[in-house]
């Protein structure tokens, strides 16, 4: 599986947080705010998640409707995996600690995030 442009990206992110099935208008409809796109890039951009395997479509009506294939978290597992593996990798260049204290000190964390990671880390450890 191959990672996603930005574009694309963002409306997988409108999918899964929808209770699918979910329309090209209710896409639309939350897209309107943030981007600019015309009605013909969102559905190019749908035709090619469909051809990607992220998602399964089906015309209803007039209407098509959108179900993801691959649930949001398969798809942030692999990301993180190609991520490790990009920059943590086998080199011993960079280390997880690094890339927390670099993500920390350019204020990327918040101390939210860090005491979610202190409980996550003190609950793997049992």
């Amino acid at each position: 599986m191959k990672r996603l442009p930005d574009a694309e990206f963002e409306v997988m992110k409108i999918i899964w947080d929808s209770t699918p099935p979910v329309t090209t208008l209710e896409i639309m409809e939350k897209l309107k705010d943030d981007k600019k796109w015309k009605s013909q890039t969102v559905l190019t951009m749908l035709v090619r998640l469909i051809e990607k395997g992220f998602l399964q479509s089906e015309r209803v009506g007039r209407e098509r409707n959108y179900t993801p294939k691959m649930p949001e978290q398969d798809y942030m597992r692999i990301e993180t995996g190609d991520f490790m593996k990009r920059y943590i990798g086998n080199t011993g260049r960079y280390s997880v600690g690094v890339l927390v204290k670099t993500m920390f000190e350019d204020q990327n964390l918040s101390k939210e995030d860090l005491q979610e990671l202190k409980d996550w880390l003190a609950k793997k450890k049992k």
